[in-house]
């Protein structure tokens, strides 16, 4: 049906059983569908250089006029006429607009790179909490424009917070190999940030230990702690056994009141790194030869180590065995029974009250190794037992070594 479109037209098209269209007797291609729903919106329809019939939206009757809808089909009669295809061109710009969303980072990290970082990598899941909580601001930023100077300005910002160089370093690298997936994967050309230079750190990093003071007082308050929590558990078992409520498990005959302990003394001795500590089970433990090995897929350097337990470590070892649940296999499993993320209140707890500032978890690890090699031991045999993929991880401890450089002069004579 062809008829002027007009806007007294329009409103009294009725919707019928089946959508029908009003086609407009001057401007070719310009019409008017009625869906069965009341629903009216303008079209425009023409022949495509094949030859093929195409139909492109112009938009609803409630948001144009007659006139708009004349002036649009218009104008792409003349694109048209122009050998333009203008379908054609709106599919095109569809993809690449949805191109572009899917290179924006967010989008690049939800359908490409998390889960291919969640299968490859050990520690994943903690790189994608890095990148989403530093990178938030570039989330919705295409990946091609995340430019040296804009992650410059972002250092700058971090800087300004008072976050340390060695730790900015450590999160713009997260962000270049992420980056360096992009380019691999071809989702990019080239890689946005070739030329940021890294920042300068300066002298080695401090390898923080433990003083003989600070060593004595960390382990009084273990004690005191431990002492406390088993008196907890009888106060406890003592109210609970008025109210005739079942009790739990009784501490008094056992050395410690929980994991803090015995999990703090084999990182002291054993220089075990968290993950590793975490990941412990008791099949990888040899009570008779007194070793402790960590197990390729639990080490950072993804090499099988062992480690001989000295006398602390190993009575401290043992007496948790004795008192832990024996149907779990790790070592130091949470109190559902799964494996440690974190201790980060009670470690907390236990420094303050020791009186210990600025020492990580971590930095129990240094403390290992610095002993180490204070008492004499070969920085080969240190790496060994650290399990240092590169030597030169192991030298930052080299200036603890008793008389090693004097040792060396002397050789001239």
């Amino acid at each position: 049906m062809k008829k002027r479109i007009t806007k007294a037209l329009v409103e009294e098209l009725e919707p019928k059983p089946r959508p029908y269209e009003v086609h407009d007797d001057e401007m070719t291609g310009l019409l008017v569908r009625v869906q069965p729903t009341g629903k009216k919106s303008y079209y425009f329809t023409y022949r495509n250089s094949q030859n093929l019939r195409r139909r492109i939206r112009l938009g609803a009757v409630d948001n144009m006029t007659p006139a708009n809808a004349r002036s649009v089909a218009q104008q792409r009669y003349s694109d048209i006429m122009k050998g333009i295809d203008v379908q054609s061109e709106k599919v095109k710009q569809r993809k690449e607009a949805e191109a572009t969303k899917n290179r924006r980072l967010g989008a690049f990290i939800d359908e490409l790179y998390e889960p291919w970082i969640l299968t490859h990598h050990k520690y994943g899941k903690g790189t994608m909490s890095l990148i989403r909580s530093r990178y938030a601001c570039f989330m919705n930023t295409p990946l091609e424009e995340i430019t040296v100077r804009r992650v410059e300005a972002w250092r700058k910002d971090r800087l300004g917070d008072g976050i340390k160089p060695t730790t900015v370093n450590r999160q713009v690298a997260s962000l270049r190999g992420l980056l360096t997936k992009a380019v691999e994967w071809e989702v990019i050309s080239e890689h946005p940030l070739q030329k940021l230079k890294a920042l300068k750190t300066g002298t080695t990093p401090l390898v923080r230990y433990l003083s003989p003071g600070e060593e004595t007082r960390l382990y009084r308050v273990l004690s005191d702690r431990d002492t406390a929590l088993k008196e907890e558990r009888q106060r406890g078992n003592e109210w609970r056994k008025q109210r005739n409520y079942p009790l739990l498990p009784d501490l008094t005959p056992h050395a410690y009141g929980d994991r803090m302990t015995p999990m703090i003394i084999l990182s002291l001795k054993t220089g075990l790194r968290r993950g590793e500590l975490f990941a412990l089970t008791w099949h990888d433990v040899d009570m008779n030869n007194r070793v402790l090995t960590v197990r390729a897929e639990n080490a950072k350097s993804s090499r099988t180590r062992h480690i001989p337990l000295n006398n602390t470590a190993y009575t401290a070892l043992k007496a948790w065995h004795d008192q832990c649940d024996k149907s779990n296999p790790l070592v130091f499993p949470s109190h559902n029974g799964t494996k440690l993320t974190n201790v980060k209140k009670s470690w907390a707890s236990i420094l303050k009250q020791a009186e210990i500032p600025n020492f990580r978890w971590h930095d129990m690890r240094h403390d290992f190794a610095s002993k180490l090699v204070m008492n004499g031991v070969p920085l080969n045999t240190v790496r060994e037992l650290c399990g240092h993929a590169d030597m030169n991880t192991t030298l930052r401890y080299a200036h603890l070594a008793p008389e090693h450089r004097a040792d060396a002069v002397a050789t001239l004579g």
